[in-house]
């Protein structure tokens, strides 16, 4: 909705506020839909894979999987990576037609723009090649939350000074912070790639 109301703002200096659904839409579908959609998975899910897994580190857990001749990256890990794979993809779908949406009620209802125009410039605008670059996206963020957050994880103690809760704690910050680097970086690095 504020993308809406900014893009209305800047194109009504030119006299094209009827392109509002074509910036709507490929502006969520190349990049703000994959890009916020693993960002805000990364701060929910992710901080959380890195504590479960951090918590069992330290309560040696994983140790006694070990033990037991569980082989931990396959139990703990390879599922979580799989999910990842399952859900970041559907979650940005969701995004970005919440957005187109949000865009539609600010455009149509707000803005008083013909709902139809919205909707053309929309569906005209989107081709296969921009849906195809948001999955790699939302596949390649997935890729990356999930093994930077396990990671930090499964190594919680054994990378930091401190040890029990801090620890945790410690990992957890910094495998929310890293993916969120990561993320923009490899954003970057695949629009260039497939621009």
């Amino acid at each position: 909705m504020v993308l809406g109301l900014q893009g209305y703002n800047a194109l009504s200096t030119v006299g094209s506020e009827g392109m509002l659904g074509t910036l709507i839409a490929l502006g969520l579908v190349r990049e703000l839909g994959p890009v916020l959609t693993a960002i805000m998975i990364t701060g929910r899910a992710g901080s959380a894979m890195t504590a479960e897994i951090g918590v069992m580190r330290i309560s040696e857990q994983l140790d006694a999987l070990e033990v037991m001749d569980i082989n931990p990256y396959a139990f703990l890990i390879a599922p979580r990576m799989l999910a990842s794979l399952i859900v970041f993809p559907l979650l940005t779908s969701v995004f970005n037609v919440v957005g187109i949406l949000g865009g539609y009620f600010t455009g149509v209802y707000l803005l008083g723009l013909n709902g139809g125009i919205y909707l053309h410039r929309v569906q005209s605008a989107v081709e296969f090649d921009d849906l195809f670059l948001c999955f790699i996206k939302s596949l390649l963020f997935a890729l990356i939350v999930s093994s930077v957050c396990c990671f930090k994880g499964f190594f919680t103690h054994m990378r930091t000074d401190s040890a029990g809760p801090e620890a945790v704690s410690k990992a957890t910050t910094s495998a929310v912070v890293l993916s969120c680097i990561l993320i923009l970086v490899f954003d970057y690095v695949a629009t260039t790639f497939f621009i």
